[in-house]
């Protein structure tokens, strides 16, 4: 056994990450170690930062000594779970859930540890076993042991079966496979552990029900809270959209000004729940950040953490200086990627170089052209205000004409209108 073992539920109750337990979980794991295990969605490309308390929570049980199974639902990810879901999510082919289950192993590998020899980290496929499996014998050997009346009953079937869209058999089906999950992982690894979110309780339990019935066997659950901001907002969601692991999808910049922009009254739990910070650096934050908020240090401690984590610490450095430069005045030091990583979001026009040549292009034009205001007299009237800044700067003369030497590396100019409506112009070739 483990040193820390008995650590890791007293670490997670102290960071607020424990929903509902099991009651003996915590003196098995004090006398040996457990096999633990969390399932993930392979329903898109990558991970969103909504799948990073679970796979916190396994790098916890990992670091306490235990042994972390992360299943990437191959087999289940072709029914998909109804849990959470208003209606029924739209089925991927097997050709799409293999293509997103590469983008997810690589992802995983940020956090465990799959290449330590006292209690490596495994990743394992449930098609490998779902995908052969016979529907007359299963339903024969596996069916037999779930009640209807019982599955009826589970908050995900209940709150499906209320609303208008109701549920499908095959979306049903989905905890009699989670649990066979549960029940494969026991015979396969010695797993008797399940953790999830709190909307996986019936699964995880009709999981422990299965393994108790069939093998005469003690299972355990472990389910830690969904996470919601303080405003009850749905956690990860931007105007953007999803939040996504992968830098493809969302830059590190994007990835870092999330956490960084997280409110005053979410930033200390977020940083419970989503670094390795301990418990007195936590409470020292928590104080100083009580006494400055504007100093937002909580946020960016936050910010530094998960990003380090997730894409390593040139990417913390790099997102820091574009935040420095895009907010401040030298924005012509930026490399037309960083410009391109931190406003990538914003209305974006294009501008040919010709118009550039000789006597340069007048701005008036420009912003006109670019849909940035509606005429040249609004135009004028907002420089005379104060209200067009360009590369960040101020413009003062309304007659200003534009060359590639005035473009932040010659290929695009930041225009901003007001206080924080940006557009970029982009230099055609």
């Amino acid at each position: 056994m483990p040193a820390t073992a008995p650590a890791f539920l007293e670490e997670l109750r102290q960071r607020g990450l424990v929903a509902d337990v099991t009651p003996d979980l915590a003196s098995v794991m004090a006398s040996e170690r457990v096999t633990g295990y969390i399932g993930f969605d392979p329903s898109a490309a990558s991970l969103h930062v909504g799948s990073l308390l679970p796979i916190m929570c396994l790098a916890r049980l990992q670091r306490a000594g235990h042994h972390p199974i992360a299943i990437a639902g191959g087999g289940t990810g072709l029914i998909g779970d109804p849990s959470g879901k208003t209606i029924e999510r739209q089925l991927l082919t097997r050709e799409k859930v293999e293509e997103n289950l590469e983008g997810i192993q690589a992802q995983l590998a940020h956090f465990l540890d799959f290449e330590t020899t006292v209690n490596p980290a495994r990743l394992v496929n449930n098609y490998d076993w779902l995908g052969t499996l016979n529907l007359i014998d299963f339903l024969r050997d596996m069916g037999k042991h779930f009640r209807v009346n019982v599955m009826l009953k589970r908050e995900s079937v209940e709150r499906r079966l209320e609303s208008d869209a109701g549920i499908t058999f095959t979306e049903f089906s989905y905890q009699i496979l989670q649990a066979y999950d549960f029940l494969v992982l026991f015979d396969r690894y010695g797993c008797t552990l399940q953790m999830g979110g709190s909307d996986q309780w019936g699964n995880i339990i009709a999981g422990m029900d299965l393994i108790g019935r069939v093998r005469g066997g003690k299972a355990h659950g472990l389910v830690f809270p969904l996470v919601t901001s303080s405003t009850g907002a749905k956690f990860g969601k931007t105007e953007a959209g999803a939040v996504w692991l992968d830098s493809r999808l969302t830059s590190p910049y994007a990835f870092y000004q999330f956490w960084f922009n997280t409110g005053d009254q979410d930033a200390v739990r977020y940083l419970r729940y989503f670094t390795w910070a301990s418990s007195p650096e936590i409470a020292d934050l928590e104080a100083e950040h009580r006494k400055a908020p504007e100093g937002r240090l909580a946020q960016r401690r936050l910010a530094e953490e998960v990003t380090r984590m997730t894409h390593g610490a040139a990417a913390v450095t790099r997102a820091q200086r574009i935040a420095e430069l895009l907010f401040g005045e030298n924005v012509e030091s930026l490399s037309y990627e960083e410009v391109m990583e931190g406003f990538g979001d914003v209305p974006t026009r294009e501008i040919a170089r010709a118009d550039l040549e000789g006597g340069g292009k007048d701005l008036l034009s420009l912003l006109v052209e670019a849909e940035i205001v509606a005429s040249k007299g609004e135009g004028r009237r907002l420089i005379e205000g104060g209200g067009i800044y360009l590369n960040n700067l101020r413009v003062a003369d309304p007659t200003r004409r534009l060359t590639a030497g005035d473009a932040i590396a010659g290929r695009l100019f930041l225009v901003r209108k007001g206080r924080k409506d940006y557009y970029l112009v982009r230099v055609r070739p």
